[in-house]
């Protein structure tokens, strides 16, 4: 277990609060922020030698295939895992004679964790891994992060998207001028989690939901929302990636909506069932729902709530 701890010496030139945090090597560690606080903690970790960094700013050799790339880094830091191992794991097989300049976003990301995977560093921090790639590109993710636990690296996570920290992170924080605080996972959800009945989707009654936007206050149809989070004991209704300041507590929305086809999905989240378009399932056993807007936006389900939204969706 390492200790990052961030202190008045290491934040005498940075706009960091003081913290501590351990980093176990069986669990990744997801620390969430917003842009700036996260480019001051970077900022602070280039600055100790002992930790690796990876923000996909490193070089790889665009003239090269991509098993060019793969075998030139193999050699380079005399990984002992198979170069055709190493195709496989990250899924680069299909993409192997293409030149790197030729590939997709999510190709090249893949070439870059494959090469941080066999650079084999001990403690291992990503900034923004999975931010603009595809599915199968963060299963990829998913599945190194689970490779590296069981050969007890260290993972540090830099993401500035809360549902990005709650899936890839076995334990998450999230970092404010405040200081860290931390996020309930899945893992501690399930510890919690209580059974549930599935929802009725009757409608009894008329019902908007009030939001403040500066000094008024607008009324939503239920059916415009496509989900309601928390964060940091305050909630917002989302349409098609806005935010609308909400006074009541998920709790408390949360009973007025049941009848209106809104389901709590994850602590931080009550998703407009109506808005599900897809429901994913990732190689680490978590699921996310994909919401049919303009965005494509996805929030986190629980594993406590699979069951029930099968029963609803009726895909038993």
């Amino acid at each position: 277990m390492t200790t990052l701890k961030i202190d008045q010496e290491t934040t005498a030139n940075h706009k960091l609060p003081k913290f501590s945090i351990n980093i176990d090597s069986s669990q990744a560690t997801a620390i969430y922020s917003d842009i700036d606080l996260q480019a001051e903690l970077v900022k602070v970790l280039r600055e100790n030698h002992d930790v690796k960094l990876f923000d996909y700013q490193e070089g790889l050799y665009e003239r090269l295939t991509v098993q060019g790339n793969i075998k030139f880094f193999h050699q380079w830091f005399n990984c002992q895992t198979p170069l055709a191992e190493i195709l496989v794991m990250f899924q680069l097989t299909n993409c192997a004679k293409t030149a790197l300049r030729k590939c997709s976003t999510s190709e090249i990301r893949r070439v870059f964790y494959a090469k941080h995977y066999m650079a084999g560093a001990n403690l291992n921090v990503f900034r923004e891994p999975i931010h603009g790639v595809d599915v199968l590109t963060i299963n990829t993710f998913i599945k190194m992060l689970k490779q590296m636990a069981q050969e007890s690296k260290q993972v540090l996570l830099l993401v500035s998207n809360m549902e990005h920290a709650l899936l890839l992170g076995d334990i998450a924080y999230r970092l404010q001028d405040q200081g860290l605080h931390e996020l309930e996972t899945e893992t501690q959800e399930e510890q919690k989690a209580a059974e549930e009945t599935p929802i009725s989707l009757t409608v009894e009654k008329m019902f908007k939901v009030p939001a403040k936007v500066d000094d008024k206050v607008i009324l939503f149809d239920p059916t415009e929302i496509d989900y309601i989070e928390s964060q940091d004991g305050k909630s917002s209704i989302v349409i098609n990636n806005e935010s609308f300041a909400l006074d009541s507590t998920l709790t408390e929305i949360e009973q007025k909506l049941e009848l209106y086809g809104f389901y709590r999905c994850h602590r931080s989240y009550i998703v407009n069932l109506q808005k599900v378009r897809e429901i994913i399932t990732w190689s680490k056993n978590t699921y996310s729902l994909r919401i049919d807007n303009k965005v494509q936006s996805t929030i986190p389900l629980s594993r406590t709530k699979i069951q029930a939204i099968q029963e609803i969706f009726n895909l038993k």
